[in-house]
């Protein structure tokens, strides 16, 4: 397990990283990435979504342009304090406090679930996966952005050291353990390195 697959040094990590990550953030997940991501879900105005591990909004903005009800979660309170900083304006965003583990929400409450930038630091990925299904609704889609796996061995054994880190191969086991259905995995990134994330999207089942 990475240094920051820790709740508690994470939230440290953000603690110090929040008031200059907007302007870190740009060089590996830009808004050519992000509009990439959103063009994948299939969003009606009045769906209702949750931005899992929303960070400082990045996002959250993005998904403002496809629906009104959104609702961002992460554990940073600096994060969030800088996201409401961020799209304060937007009377349809409810940010709150909360752990993707134990997301405060009844079961099938979205229509869509996004997270981007959050995988990496969760201690137990297919559990929280199954977290994310489980307050989605049947036939809806869940999205994760997370961090490709480096091609050499000594490039991922310091990434493994930090974060989790994984292919495609991992990406689809862990899906298809939380109980995922129409599994697709798209690379991304910025052009410098057009493969440095993996983007998943998967559907609930319908029964």
């Amino acid at each position: 397990m990475g240094i920051l697959e820790n709740k508690r040094r994470a939230r440290l990590f953000y603690r110090f990283l929040a008031p200059v990550y907007d302007r870190i953030n740009p060089f590996v997940w830009t808004t050519e990435m992000r509009a990439e991501a959103l063009s994948l879900l299939s969003l009606s105005s009045d769906d209702r979504v949750l931005d899992v591990g929303c960070g400082t909004g990045f996002g959250t903005a993005g998904l403002l342009e496809y629906s009104q009800d959104i609702y961002g979660i992460d554990q940073s309170r600096a994060q969030l304090k800088q996201a409401r900083e961020n799209i304060g304006r937007f009377d349809p965003v409810s940010f709150m406090l909360g752990d993707a583990e134990r997301l405060p929400f009844p079961d099938d409450a979205f229509d869509a679930v996004w997270s981007s930038g959050s995988i990496e630091y969760w201690p137990c990925p297919v559990e929280t996966l199954r977290e994310l299904r489980r307050v989605c609704k049947p036939g809806g889609q869940v999205l994760v952005v997370g961090p490709n796996e480096p091609q050499s061995r000594v490039g991922r054994a310091l990434a493994r050291a930090i974060m989790l880190f994984y292919d495609r191969r991992e990406a689809e086991r862990m899906f298809q353990a939380a109980g995922f259905v129409d599994i697709e995995h798209h690379l991304m990134g910025p052009t410098y390195r057009p493969d440095i994330a993996i983007t998943s999207i998967a559907r609930v089942p319908e029964s």
